[in-house]
């Protein structure tokens, strides 16, 4: 099993494939450029994920943050940062309609240091496979979000008793190039959205927001599927049931309500949505394939993550799993935040081929599969073990 699961896992992580240019309505993004060194999954639309080995730094820098988009880039010439509006309306008392300068002048600003990943991260793992990008391990990073607080915004717009989900929308286009059909639409819980964390964000990492990441507006739904944080945010629609949004039914960011043998047709009813992300663990340093003096002391270090809870402790493994070594792991910054671990490898006694691998445990002693969990027939929340080769000369 030990070799099979390496094979998968250690498949290059590097190669890039950014060369197509993406062009719409007479704009032309060259991803290649915006963000060097990510492997260019698809160009339409645009879907980008990060090798490991650069995600290294503790705030993810915007040009190595992943891009995960459903339809195409709103025309950055059509896009007016002081004419933005977003508007707040269904189940409300209040509805409001805000530019980004209402935003920042009439509700208190925040920073965070948040994690954001897809629900489909390590979608390539799963056996049977599953349709939709093939991401392995790079659909996460953790920048710094400045905006507001998403119930501060709802609490002015004064929720119904009858309010119990939202409805987000953007600017995005369907790939049809229909203005009347919206690419993606999903919504969460209003117990969700009035939690602290939740943002309507318009800085990352003290800038604007890049174009492929939702420029000039969008939320941060942290510790959930990236799919809840819409991106080109202009409408929050307040509901009184559950959000029925393009990509909030069927399989969409839904798993089987029960266990399923892996290729099961599960029908539509027995789906439900995915909420918090699992545990999980990323090697960031060395890079896979690094050559080593074994005579050396070696550093391993990588992040730790777990949906809306916490990382109780990370392990490493130098011989497949039959061991593992503790790692010294840092609380994170604020909730959300990914946490660094890291490990000092003493010299080795043998020459040769070594992997590493990685287990995260959260705070309820949840811990890391060694292989896939839990088919599901879109390959969402794969959180198998990350491992890297590494050559001891």
């Amino acid at each position: 099993m030990a070799s099979m699961g390496a094979a998968s896992a250690l498949l290059p992580a590097s190669s890039l494939l950014a060369d197509a240019i993406y062009s719409q309505q007479g704009e032309t993004i060259d991803p290649a450029q915006s963000k060097p060194g990510l492997t260019l999954l698809g160009d339409r639309p645009v879907n980008m994920e990060t090798p490991p080995h650069l995600l290294d730094d503790d705030i993810t820098p915007s040009e190595r943050l992943f891009v995960r988009n459903n339809g195409l880039l709103p025309d950055e010439k059509d896009i007016n940062i002081h004419d933005w509006t977003l508007e707040i309306d269904g189940e409300v008392e209040n509805p409001l309609s805000l530019s980004i300068n209402d935003l920042k002048s009439q509700f208190k600003v925040v920073t965070k240091r948040m994690v954001i990943e897809c629900g489909g991260n390590g979608r390539r793992f799963f056996t049977p496979g599953a349709s939709g990008n093939q991401w392995t391990f790079g659909a996460v990073g953790c920048p710094e979000w400045t905006g507001v607080r998403l119930r501060d915004v709802l609490n002015a717009a004064k929720l119904k008793p009858s309010a119990v989900y939202t409805g987000h929308y953007g600017a995005d286009i369907h790939l049809s190039g229909d203005p009347e059909k919206a690419p993606l639409s999903r919504g969460v819980p209003i117990s969700k959205a009035i939690e602290e964390h939740s943002m309507i964000v318009w800085a990352m990492n003290g800038e604007d927001l890049p174009l492929l990441n939702g420029y000039p507006l969008r939320l941060i739904i942290p510790g959930w599927p990236g799919s809840c944080s819409q991106k080109w945010l202009t409408r929050i629609w307040v509901r009184d049931q559950i959000h029925d949004g393009p990509k909030m039914g069927g399989k969409s960011y839904r798993v089987p309500a029960y266990p399923v043998p892996p290729g099961t047709k599960v029908p539509d009813e027995d789906m439900k949505i995915i909420e918090s992300m699992p545990v999980k663990s990323l090697i960031t340093y060395p890079k896979t394939g690094t050559k080593i003096n074994r005579a050396e002391t070696t550093t391993i270090r990588g992040h730790a993550w777990a949906g809306d809870i916490a990382v109780q402790s990370v392990d490493i493994s130098l011989n497949f799993g039959a061991t593992w070594i503790p790692t010294k792991l840092s609380p994170a910054v604020n909730k959300y935040a990914w946490q660094r671990w890291s490990v000092e490898i003493p010299p080795l006694h043998q020459a040769g081929y070594y992997e590493i691998w990685a287990r995260a445990t959260d705070n309820n002693g949840v811990a890391q599969p060694p292989t896939t969990p839990g088919w599901n027939p879109k390959g969402y929340l794969n959180n198998m073990q990350h491992r890297i080769a590494m050559f001891a000369l």
